[in-house]
């Protein structure tokens, strides 16, 4: 079996993005964290999450994220499955981040996009069924 242990996000204020990170994944918590350099720059990193997935999280961007509606190479978004969409919703929209963009209809799931402090796409996705052919509709 293979598994998405972690992301690794380059990101410009480390408090500033857990509080995206953190506000939708409130069970989750700063596992480790330290100091380094990165070709000569230093930086500060930490793993956010639990006991089998983290996002890492590096302190030294500069610049922007990639134009999102444009189609330089790069990362388009990463996708969460979560049990209870509108819940996640509530917890982003109190700690200030709302829905950036609506998924398309399906009736296998719902789904919406949010982007996070340094402007990396995530997808929330809410299965409504447990079958396959029902979840994992392409038309």
């Amino acid at each position: 079996m293979i598994r998405l242990e972690h992301i690794n996000l380059v990101v410009k204020d480390l408090e500033r993005s857990l509080s995206f990170y953190r506000a939708a994944f409130p069970h989750w918590q700063v596992r480790g964290g330290g100091d380094g350099s990165w070709y000569g720059k230093p930086r500060q990193w930490l793993h956010f999450g639990d006991d089998y997935q983290y996002l890492a999280l590096n302190n030294d961007g500069e610049g922007d994220n990639r134009d999102l509606s444009g189609h330089q190479t790069g990362l388009a978004h990463f996708a969460f499955v979560v049990d209870n969409l509108d819940a996640l919703v509530a917890r982003l929209a109190q700690a200030g981040f709302p829905v950036a963009k609506d998924g398309a209809p399906d009736s296998g799931r719902r789904n919406l996009y949010f982007l996070d402090p340094d402007g990396f796409e995530v997808e929330f996705v809410e299965y409504l069924s447990d079958l396959p052919a029902v979840r994992n509709q392409y038309s």
